[in-house]
């Protein structure tokens, strides 16, 4: 049967030799022709029915156009599949458009086809439906295959020039990774590298706003107030501290504070709302002429994927658009049930941190505060690793009931479920240390009590924003660290395990063939969520970075040096560790897009509610010119902040308390003090406290509109689109409409 391409099968029993037996006449193909292997285990040969099911999966597939050959080691039965020229060509008919030229000879000539393109295609066609019940899917659930992968072939060039840690420095190579990957993973680098990049100058900002605090750690005003504050006691915070804390002990802290809460974080604040819009208006511009180069800029995904469906099935009917209220409404309640399910978690942490101080104050009297905030910290991250997986489960649950239209859609509804639960998992405690931690407690002597039994826990002495501080240090800390950590050495260590027991249990195969697909095999898998990790990975961090940055200004240089590791770490993964991604065409990162604009603005409003009601900024401007000696006399020549302390702590009578005489030193305390603004008298809010609250509403009502004006200018000022992609474009219609022109004027004139 000359001219027919059929199947060799290589078969025989374990322990054996493995002779040669043809199923009709081919010819074998060198390794690296085959687009992608199936793997089954061995003890599916011994089943019929297993055998049959795979017999007519493979059929089916031969029907489309592909070539299989298989191979058997003692352990797995290897399929490796090929596509004929012919899908390809038809792949590329499709997507013709108009203004292309005729026939083109090209289309015949296997070579120009990229490789990204063939797996591509043959995944899909493979993971499509072949019939009910009986996709690849389905087929692994229930033992027929194990997995599919394409095979790492030509990733040498790869691991030199990227995928080694000495590289850290080094430019990425992007269009390798296009070539090998494809458009989707190699954006993703692009946009990480350029997210890096711009982290240089903010890192910087960041660290010079941290660091002149320092140059002000000795002469601060307020820290030498509170340093020198011998004779002004402090009421306890919980209900076993039995001790009035003199206030100069919080000496240390309040210099500590003074590095992250003084005048320069408002201005860092701002900057950052710049740098967002910068950082995002750039990149647009960087993709714009990555995607030019890749000549993916009138690229339509939807209709790559309506091909990709014809090529699979010539009958396929096309799924429209639709839209159910009730499905949405439905999506919608359960939607917000998580979400207030992820703030009821937050509320877990504020159950643990009461009883946590009540445990601990017997203890640590002294250092109370600092183990519970602490401690706390680490619970939370325990609860959004655990979080993370419930949150997958119920967002992919979320978006089967949806039922998108195609992989696209779904990707994007999915993308935006998962994020709106993560983002709510990862700052709902943060959220609540911001704004509502010590603003519920009461007063001393009348406290609001958790069951009625436990105190509210209140923010550190030396204020709120030192807990803000910490807890972001201490979660962001992990997160760029254990997280890292974890990230590499589980796929290193799986990896060598997979080694360990293919040595232990099996021969190495003198089959070149067979041995690259063991090599390949024995490589640790990867699901369609593997970038997508990556990219949430990242967006949470770009959260940490921008959304708290006024009470934490190191988060931008946490992040940079966490993101020179991530380049090398997720490269080193996809390269020397795990199996080759299906390569994804794309032209833009997708929705994580407007993520990252939705990040930017939740910034904004954020920073300047953390300034206005977390730092004391407001109320050291207030008393600077309203209370102060400054405000009272403009003849004044010492510092405007003097006597700041004495004014921002409110009086109470230790008389009021129903145990003061328990109290340790209580006959020589008639009164004790607290962060707050109240009279002396019954405890009531003073005329202090409702001013400086307007003023608090009128400075976030300000900023927020300030840093967004600036951030719509600079969206404004810098095009999305460079003027010389622009150009290119237009050349290009110019040239095809001149072309028509001419090809009209000759056939008229013929």
């Amino acid at each position: 049967m000359q001219g027919d391409e059929s199947l060799q099968i290589l078969v025989g029993s374990e322990g054996d030799s493995l002779p040669l037996m043809e199923m009709g006449t081919c010819r074998v193909e060198a390794f690296h022709q085959w687009d992608c292997v199936l793997v089954a285990d061995i003890q599916t040969q011994k089943i019929q029915k297993q055998v049959q099911r795979q017999q007519q999966f493979l059929e089916k597939l031969e029907s489309k156009g592909f070539h299989f050959k298989m191979i058997k080691d003692q352990k797995k039965v290897f399929f490796g599949i090929r596509a004929d020229s012919g899908i390809f060509d038809l792949y590329r008919t499709l997507l013709m458009k108009p203004e292309d030229p005729g026939p083109r000879t090209k289309l015949n000539n296997m070579n120009s086809i990229p490789a990204t393109t063939r797996i591509r295609i043959v995944s899909f066609v493979v993971n499509n439906k072949m019939k009910p019940g009986d996709t690849f899917e389905d087929l692994v659930k229930d033992g027929v295959f194990e997995t599919m992968f394409p095979l790492h072939e030509g990733e040498k060039d790869l691991k030199k020039k990227w995928a080694r840690w000495r590289n850290m420095f080094r430019k990425q190579p992007i269009d390798d990774i296009r070539n090998y990957f494809g458009e989707k993973v190699a954006l993703y680098f692009a946009w990480l590298g350029w997210y890096t990049y711009m982290l240089v100058p903010a890192a910087v900002v960041g660290l010079i706003i941290f660091l002149s605090g320092f140059a002000l750690f000795d002469s601060s005003q307020i820290s030498k107030e509170i340093c020198q504050a011998d004779d002004i006691f402090m009421c306890p915070l919980g209900d076993n501290s039995r001790r009035y804390q003199r206030l100069s002990e919080l000496c240390t802290f309040a210099k500590l504070t003074h590095l992250f809460d003084n005048d320069g974080t408002v201005l860092f604040a701002i900057f950052m709302a710049l740098w967002a819009t910068v950082f995002l208006e750039i990149w647009k511009r960087q993709r714009a002429r990555v995607v030019l180069h890749w000549d993916l800029y009138g690229w339509d995904e939807e209709e790559e994927e309506m091909a990709l469906e014809l090529i699979n099935c010539p009958d396929y009917k096309l799924r429209t658009h639709h839209h159910s209220y009730l499905s949405s409404t439905i999506i919608l309640i359960l939607s917000l049930f998580m979400i207030c399910f992820m703030i009821g978690m937050a509320h877990v942490l504020v159950v643990y941190r009461v009883l946590a101080a009540a445990l601990f104050s017997s203890l640590l009297e002294q250092q109370v505060t600092t183990v519970v905030v602490v401690t706390g910290a680490v619970v939370h991250y325990v609860i959004i690793v655990i979080m993370t997986k419930v949150n997958k489960c119920v967002a992919l649950k979320l978006c089967n009931f949806e039922d998108p239209r195609t992989f696209s859609e779904r990707e994007s509804k999915f993308t935006v479920k998962f994020f709106i639960l993560q983002f709510f998992a990862h700052f709902s405690s943060l959220m609540y240390i911001a704004f509502i931690l010590g603003r519920i407690n009461g007063h001393p002597g009348k406290s609001t009590r958790l069951a009625g039994l436990w105190k509210l826990e209140e923010c550190h002495l030396s204020g709120c924003m030192m807990d803000l501080f910490i807890q972001m240090a201490i979660i962001m800390g992990l997160k760029q660290t254990l997280s890292n950590c974890v990230e590499y050495l589980r796929p290193l260590l799986a990896h060598k395990w997979r080694l360990m027991r293919a040595c232990k249990h099996g021969h190495e195969s003198k089959d070149p063939e067979l041995e690259e697909w063991q090599r390949n095999y024995r490589m640790n898998p990867v699901n369609i969520f593997s970038l997508f990790d990556e990219f949430m990975e990242m967006m949470i961090q770009y959260g940490f970075t921008t959304i708290f940055v006024a009470a934490f200004p190191l988060a931008p240089l946490l992040a940079l040096f966490s993101n020179l590791v991530e380049i090398r770490l997720d490269a080193i993964k996809m390269v020397r560790l795990q199996r080759r991604l299906v390569p994804r065409k794309a032209k833009d990162i997708g929705t994580w897009l407007q993520v990252l604009e939705t990040i930017g603005v939740l910034a904004v409003i954020a920073n300047g509610m953390v300034i206005a009601f977390t730092s004391e900024f407001i109320p050291r401007v207030v008393y600077k010119y309203r209370y102060g000696p400054c405000g009272q006399s403009r003849n004044f020549t010492e510092d405007c902040l003097k006597g700041y302390v004495n004014h921002s702590l409110s009086v109470f009578y230790t008389k009021d308390f129903q145990d003061h005489s328990r109290m340790e030193g209580q006959e020589n305390v008639t009164v004790c003090r607290y962060r707050d603004y109240r009279n002396d008298r019954g405890y009531n809010f003073s005329e202090q406290f409702w001013f400086i609250l307007a003023i608090r509403l009128a400075f976030v009502i300000l900023f927020e509109h300030v840093a967004l004006c600036i951030k719509l200018i600079a969206a404004w000022f810098v095009p999305d689109v460079p003027q010389s992609v622009k150009n290119k474009v237009l050349e290009e219609k110019y040239r095809i409409l001149s072309e028509k022109m001419c090809f009209s004027s000759r056939s008229t004139d013929v």
